[in-house]
């Protein structure tokens, strides 16, 4: 069932980013200029899979989860390319508690098209208690290594401010004590605010 809701999800991320690339303008004209500092907050909803090296969970299971707040800063290169460094993640159940895996991540962003980006970059995994669910039961944090690839499509551009849609991919590892660790699979989608 799992790989159904993947691969369902790995389809509609497919077509979509083949419809914006022939959405795009034939020219390569840039109508939006870019330069300077980027920063960006973003919220979304997919699914998460969680495997624990321990035996009690795996990923068989998948869940939906919200991602709120993805955080992302960056200095523009050139009109085409940012160095970022990005705050993705998700929330998920574990064993009755709500936790969140996701990481700090440095990457680069590129604008294939005027309005079409791809962003992707290898960093830190951080599996932690969600903010609102700490507890002594909750309260361990856990770090490793992650990767993320991401694609959007700016939607609306006025000045500085731009909002965009974007689907996320994140595969990620963390380490528990023990000698055991957690491994993470997520995607998402959801929606950007830019200011740049």
């Amino acid at each position: 069932m799992k790989t159904k809701i993947i691969i369902a999800f790995s389809m509609v991320a497919l077509l979509l980013s083949s419809t914006i690339t022939y959405a795009q303008k034939k020219d390569d004209d840039t109508t939006n200029s870019r330069e300077g500092f980027l920063f960006e907050i973003g919220l979304g909803g997919g699914i998460i899979s969680i495997e624990d090296s321990e035996g009690m969970q795996t990923f068989d299971v998948a869940q939906g989860g919200i991602s709120f707040p993805e955080l992302k800063v960056g200095y523009m290169l050139n009109k085409k390319l940012a160095i970022t460094a990005v705050m993705p993640g998700m929330i998920y159940e574990f064993q009755n508690n709500d936790r969140h895996f996701g990481g700090f991540i440095p990457s680069v962003q590129y604008w294939v098209k005027d309005k079409w980006w791809i962003h992707g970059g290898v960093g830190l995994a951080i599996d932690a208690p969600a903010l609102y669910d700490i507890s002594d039961s909750n309260d361990d944090w856990n770090f490793g290594c992650s990767i993320m690839a991401s694609t959007g499509y700016d939607i609306y551009k006025k000045r500085d401010f731009s909002i965009n849609i974007q689907s996320k991919l994140l595969l990620g590892r963390a380490f528990l004590e023990g000698d055991a660790h957690r491994d993470a699979v997520s995607f998402s989608v959801g929606i950007g605010f830019s200011w740049l």
